[in-house]
């Protein structure tokens, strides 16, 4: 069921709302509709970790003294001779 809403917002705003809308060809309705959905969305479906990555987690394991900036720093030094 819809239901009307009415919103107070800078004059400016509105007008450049209103042209993302229109060149998305999507109401300015739906687009407002649309953020609060995503916005009140629960949180844990953005932290969703895939199953690929999910398989993946673990398949290898690293020292604690790793650096990983120094390895990648001559990675690249060697790239780029």
């Amino acid at each position: 069921m819809d239901t009307k809403l009415t919103l107070k917002l800078n004059e400016n705003i509105i007008e450049k709302a209103k042209e993302y809308a229109k060149s998305k060809k999507i109401s300015l309705s739906d687009l407002i509709e649309n953020y609060l959905q995503k916005l009140t969305d629960d949180k844990k479906s953005k932290n969703r970790i895939t199953p690929l990555v999910k398989s993946l987690s673990g398949v290898i394991s690293l020292p604690k003294d790793y650096n990983y900036k120094k390895d990648y720093t001559d990675y690249l030094t060697n790239k780029y001779k």
